[in-house]
């Protein structure tokens, strides 16, 4: 595996880190002097990142619940803290491993610095920062193979949200449900991750369309073990479609009222489906 990457991206200030499967976006807003001395900080935690993690794979692996998996380095223990509220069923500290990564950097890059905003977006998971007055619009994709932009969240300052993340079938990790897309907005990135893969996998029905394999055949090292995974959705009946959407929202409902998160939005087929998000938040992109 390569080592860490950094460099500058030629469509603005914006700050491109990579190592192995983390690629983040970073932009921040303000002073110039305070951007340039925050993504050097970036920089030097990112650079931690990965070997901290894969140190501690072995334990990360293991679901959560079965006790404390005795994880001693600080994204690692972001990671098992976000998912430790959701141990009831099934999840793995990986579960909110991207959303973890987001926000370590995101704390090591405004340390002592002085930032109007700021994003890191890991593939999807993204951790902000807001001072008081600004805001940030946040673009919904619900399927990867064909991007296009379906809803905009509107991030006020004067919110709690300061975590997007989203999980389905279709994005770089397996899933259990059928969700083309769960948005979910939450406290911090990692808290909205695991989310996000709770409310995503609740999304689901049984249906002939509807094909799925273990996860350990798809890939040995895979957290998921034997459970079943989704590989492939064909066309679903609206009724379908309709029921998935409520079984995931019933889901996303409960942890709202819980305190666990702030809203939702649930994609599937075409029909998109929002819970506990203010309606000014989410507006269909022109």
């Amino acid at each position: 595996m390569s080592g860490p990457i950094c460099r500058m991206l030629p469509d603005g200030p914006r700050l491109h880190l990579q190592h192995g499967p983390i690629d983040l976006i970073v932009e921040a807003f303000g002073a110039t002097g305070e951007i340039e001395l925050a993504y050097r900080q970036a920089w030097g935690r990112f650079r931690t990142v990965l070997p901290e993690l894969v140190a501690e794979l072995a334990l990360l692996r293991r679901p959560v619940g079965e006790g404390h998996p005795g994880v001693t380095g600080p994204t690692a223990k972001r990671m098992f803290a976000a998912c430790w509220r959701h141990r009831v069923q099934f999840i793995t500290s990986m579960a909110a491993v991207a959303g973890a990564v987001a926000d370590e950097v995101m704390a090591a890059m405004l340390a002592g610095r002085r930032l109007d905003k700021a994003y890191i977006n890991n593939g999807g998971d993204i951790a902000l920062h807001l001072l008081p007055g600004t805001r940030l619009d946040v673009g919904l994709i619900a399927d990867v193979d064909r991007p296009a932009l379906d809803a905009i969240a509107h991030i006020e300052a004067g919110w709690p949200v300061r975590g997007i993340a989203t999980s389905g079938w279709r994005g770089r990790s397996f899933s259990l449900g059928i969700a083309d897309a769960a948005t979910v907005l939450a406290a911090d990135a990692a808290a909205a991750d695991a989310a996000a893969t709770i409310v995503a996998n609740a999304v689901d029905i049984d249906h002939p369309a509807v094909r799925r394999m273990r996860a350990c055949d798809l890939d040995e090292t895979s957290d998921l073990r034997e459970h079943r995974v989704t590989v492939e959705v064909g066309p679903l009946p609206a009724a379908a479609v309709d029921e998935a959407l409520a079984r995931g929202a019933q889901v996303a409902e409960t942890l709202c009222a819980e305190g666990m998160i702030f809203g939702a939005a649930l994609a599937l087929q075409g029909r998109i489906r929002t819970v506990g998000v203010p309606l000014a938040a989410i507006a269909a992109a022109a």
